[in-house]
Formats: C-alpha cells, structure tokens, sequence
C-alpha cells in the first residue's frame, strides 16, 4: 500500500519531492504551509493535509507529514492539539482531518490527538489496522482482513462501513466515507445529496480521494473519474491522462502524473492550485 505523496486540504495543497522535501501551494494563513525548513520536514515519506471543511470562512488549517524513521511533523493552527505529535515514534502512517490527526503504529494500533467533541479520535481500542482516512468528523480504519471500523459523528451513515470486506483503500470527505475492493470496484456511505456516493458503476480502479462533497479515483489506464458537487470545476477532470494518484480537497482536486507533474483543477482563490512549477513530485512504486 503506498504512501500518499499529495495532499489536498481546504485551501492549500501539499506534494512530496523525491529527495524527501515537501512543497506547499495556498496562502497558508494559518502557518500550514510552512513545510521548508528543512530541520524539520526532511526525510519525509508521506504528507497529509488537514482541514477538508465545507464552511467557507474556515482558515484553521494544519499540515502533517511521517518521517522515515517514524516520526511525525506537523505545521499549522493547532487550536485542539491537532498538531501536538512530536512524541510520536514507530508511526507507519498518518491521516489529517478537520482539527484532528491521527497516526498508525507500526503494531498495527492507532492514536490520535486533536478535536475530542466529535468522538473522531476514539481510536484506542483499534488493532490490525493497516490504514487511515479522516472525514470532517469521522475517522476511519482499514484492518488486515480487508474490512473497516469507522468512529465520530454518523448522522448522515458516513460510520456504516460494518458491512464491507474484501477493501484494500480507504477515504473519507465532509459527510461520506469510500473504499476501494481488491477487484477494483468502489463502495460508498454517507450523504447522497451532492452525488459524492454516485460510484457504484466505478470498474478498475487503483486509487481513490475523498473530498468535501466529491469522489475521485484513479483508473488502470490512468484516467481519473469524478462524482459529486462540481460548483467550483473539483470534477472536470475527464481530460487527464497518465494520472497515478490523487487528491481531493474541499473544492479543488489534485492529479499526479507518471512524470512526477502535478494537476490541479478546482477552487483557487487561495492558490491551492498553483502547482505547475513544482519540482517533480515523487511517484508511488
């Protein structure tokens, strides 16, 4: 399972450089795009970006990314603790979501800090767990087996994924959660109002990112697909090609390319789209 090498919050956008650096793109009012010095975001191999919020006043944004030995860095508004992780070792990976983050012990346990409220940092008693997704206000697990836990606010059945098995990929937005099958297909709960949840004719899918109200993926030949609230262009992506990752923020969406440039479609009224003159991005596998 690769680690994510893009990252899309509300109003910035983070990539990770083959040499370990990270870049940012956004205004980062509220520090989250301070991923330069390189005493501290160096040696990283995945990056997550948090705040997905739908409100559009919302600048509290932070920027988490795992280092290879383990360790976590962390930059931005830090109002619940979301970025208190200095202490964390033997992380594997990490998922940042609406003043929250979590990380992924290597034993397979997970720990969280941040926003308490919710329930979405209830992650104590999970075992097996192999990878994380962060909603606005859900948390979601992967287990060994190939199903998933999920915990937080599930007023809208973001947290009903009991049923599901046989998943190698999870995500989650605002107010819905998907997952990837081992057989390339996408299953999908949660508020079916802005169409984010319309996946269930998705065949050969390889990656897929979950946004505030959409749902993209990646295909086996490249391709990207889009369902869901397309107010600010997020889902005009049928164009893409060579795409083998994204990432779907709050209303922009993210495509890497096999030769490490970056796509950006969506909401840019922070620059959370300016990523054509970032250095080549590192590419999974």
């Amino acid at each position: 399972m690769s680690s994510p090498v893009i990252a899309a919050g509300r109003r910035h956008s983070l990539g990770l450089r083959s040499d370990g650096t990270v870049v940012a793109a956004g205004k980062g009012t509220a520090g989250e795009c301070r991923v330069t010095d390189w005493a501290d975001w160096a040696d990283v191999v995945a990056v997550t970006a948090g705040n997905v919020h739908a409100a559009p006043n919302t600048g509290r944004s932070h920027s988490v990314g795992l280092r290879r030995d383990g360790t976590v860095v962390a930059t931005g508004w830090n109002g619940d603790g979301q970025c208190d992780v200095t202490g964390w070792r033997e992380v594997t990976a990490v998922a940042a979501g609406w003043r929250r983050t979590l990380g992924l012990g290597a034993d397979g346990s997970v720990r969280a800090v941040g926003r308490l409220g919710d329930g979405a940092c209830d992650v104590g008693g999970w075992q097996e767990v192999v990878a994380l997704a962060c909603g606005d206000w859900h948390s979601v697990g992967l287990r060994a087996d190939g199903t998933a836990v999920a915990v937080g606010n599930g007023r809208r059945g973001q947290c009903a994924v009991d049923a599901w098995r046989d998943v190698s990929a999870i995500a989650a937005g605002y107010l819905h959660t998907v997952a990837l099958t081992r057989s390339g297909r996408v299953l999908a709960v949660g508020d079916r109002t802005a169409g984010a949840c319309d996946v269930g004719a998705w065949r050969d899918v390889v990656a897929v990112s979950a946004g505030s109200s959409h749902t993209v993926a990646v295909t086996t030949a490249g391709r990207v697909l889009a369902a869901g609230s397309n107010g600010a262009g997020q889902c005009d992506v049928a164009r893409w090609r060579d795409v083998v990752a994204v990432a779907a923020g709050a209303t922009h969406t993210l495509g890497l390319r096999a030769d490490g440039s970056v796509l950006a479609t969506g909401g840019n009224e922070h620059g959370q789209c300016d990523v054509a003159g970032w250095p080549a991005i590192r590419v999974p596998g």
